[in-house]
């Protein structure tokens, strides 16, 4: 618990992502239907992901990083939030369920840098 346990990939063009991670890596895409955006499941030999079509412009060259967002397995997911507003971070995403799997959030460290977590639950509604 408390590692790095999925990572997503936000786009701008999903289908072209796809096609370049699928022939680079052979990452597998599926379709989900639970997310309020067009997003995508990524199966690796390793680490689960997602690919999501992308909710705000990408940052322009030269002003910083454009990564993939990396999301933290922990055991209790408000406990963890509450940890994280005390610290400094903020709310970039509230908590949802993801059905039948987990609870997400996203939040902002005091960088501005983007992370996730979530607490794995296969009642989530």
């Amino acid at each position: 618990m408390n590692t790095i346990s999925f990572f997503e990939i936000q786009s701008s063009d999903p289908e072209r992502e796809m096609e370049f991670y699928s022939k680079t890596f052979g990452w597998k895409f599926t379709k989900q239907e639970f997310a309020p955006v067009e997003y995508y499941h990524i199966e690796t030999k390793g680490m689960f992901g997602g690919l999501l079509k992308r909710p705000a412009p990408a940052p322009p060259p030269g002003f910083g990083t454009n990564a993939f967002t990396c999301s933290v397995q922990v055991a209790n997911f408000d406990a963890t939030a509450t940890t994280i507003l005390e610290a400094g971070g903020q709310v970039a995403l509230p908590k949802f369920a993801v059905q039948g799997r987990c609870w997400q959030g996203y939040f902002i460290d005091p960088d501005g840098n983007t992370f996730g977590i979530f607490e794995v639950d296969e009642n989530a509604k």
